[in-house]
């Protein structure tokens, strides 16, 4: 997949027009808040502020993908067999996951 790139001016009082394709790829509309994570290579992280993990739009988008393909194409869905998952265990150790946890964001 391309990434798409976009950029803007700051104006004196350090505004800016927040570019099209930005917002449309976050769904922003008027007075919608945003959301920056600065990492410490400097890159900034910009998100529409607000958003419950079940509404992201970038993850229903690709669930609602991936739900499409499999209904579509019920050929390509394989199961697991027991040499994989043996793989999957040597690369992931005994990491204990907990999927009833709630996510931690990035920064902590």
């Amino acid at each position: 997949m391309r990434s798409l790139k976009a950029e803007s001016t700051l104006t004196d009082r350090y505004q800016t027009t927040v570019p099209e394709t930005v917002r449309r790829a976050l769904h922003l509309g008027k007075r919608d808040k945003l959301h920056y994570s600065i990492r410490p290579n400097g890159e900034v992280v910009l998100t529409r502020a607000g958003l419950p993990l079940e509404e992201d739009p970038v993850l229903g988008r690709f669930l609602d993908f991936l739900a499409h393909d499999m209904v579509a194409h019920p050929e390509r869905l394989q199961a697991l067999d027991s040499g994989l998952m043996e793989r999957i265990q040597t690369l992931v150790g005994p990491v204990a996951v907990n999927l009833d946890e709630p996510l931690r964001p990035e920064d902590e």
